[in-house]
């Protein structure tokens, strides 16, 4: 099957950075999709010229009301397929995703397209202390859930998944939509037979003064976090160990 990647990159009030990650990501000759999530602060119309004038590369999906990331992420797939893609490398619109980073991705994803590419995050000083903390117990319970494949930060939101591979984790559940969308698709396509494999990079948070835009909001979200927890255990224990078990074995023979 040919390798047909879209880069698909979800926005939602994403401020002074949003263009220059869009220009970046779009200096490496694959298609990119900016799935602008209902925003109201503008940012998405600098990204109009860029359309225009970018010879069919740049895409701008605009949805009406914000629904989340995980929702303008199944949007923006859906519309890849009917496109004729076949995998998707997602990053963020805020610039803490390298640009530069994005060739290694898609070589290991044409390598291995049947796996899931993840980042795995270094990071700097500039990280908040209170998102490592949050996201150590996420990837304490992402490892529990997934036999400690190998399946790495399941935070971070820089990734190429196999198209049809995403659709089929999105059809397994009715959450996945929103914050919770990132560890909770890279669970069910681990449990599906998607091997994991790793690609390190670099992350930058940008302060206000630099245009850094965040949404996080700790109570909230450690609250959602909580909750897909309290999902994705029971269902592991219950119906999804034998099947992680099978796959272990699988993916060791394919060593």
């Amino acid at each position: 099957m040919e390798f047909r990647p879209v880069i698909l990159i979800p926005s939602y009030n994403s401020g002074a950075r949003l263009q220059a990650t869009v220009e970046g990501a779009m200096q490496h000759g694959v298609p990119v999709r900016v799935v602008v999530d209902g925003s109201t602060d503008g940012s998405d119309r600098t990204l109009d010229p860029l359309a225009e004038s970018g010879e069919g590369r740049l895409s701008i999906q605009r949805l009406q009301k914000n629904g989340g990331k995980g929702r303008a992420v199944y949007a923006g797939t859906l519309a890849a397929r009917d496109e004729g893609c076949t995998h998707l490398l997602t990053m963020d619109s805020d610039g803490q995703h390298p640009v530069d980073a994005i060739p290694r991705f898609l070589a290991d994803a044409e390598c291995h397209p049947g796996c899931l590419i993840m980042g795995d995050p270094l990071f700097g000083p500039d990280v908040p202390p209170a998102r490592l903390k949050g996201r150590r117990l996420t990837i304490w319970w992402t490892d529990l859930e997934t036999h400690r494949c190998g399946l790495g930060d399941t935070l971070f939101g820089m990734r190429v998944y196999p198209l049809e591979g995403l659709l089929e984790a999105f059809s397994r559940t009715s959450f996945a939509r929103g914050f919770d969308f990132d560890p909770e698709i890279a669970v069910r396509m681990t449990w599906a037979g998607h091997r994991p494999r790793q690609v390190r990079v670099p992350v930058r948070y940008f302060s206000k003064d630099e245009g850094g835009v965040s949404h996080f909001n700790y109570i909230r979200d450690n609250i959602k976090l909580t909750f897909l927890h309290f999902r994705l255990f029971p269902e592991w224990f219950l119906l999804r160990r034998f099947a992680m078990h099978a796959n272990l074995r699988q993916w060791k023979g394919e060593k």
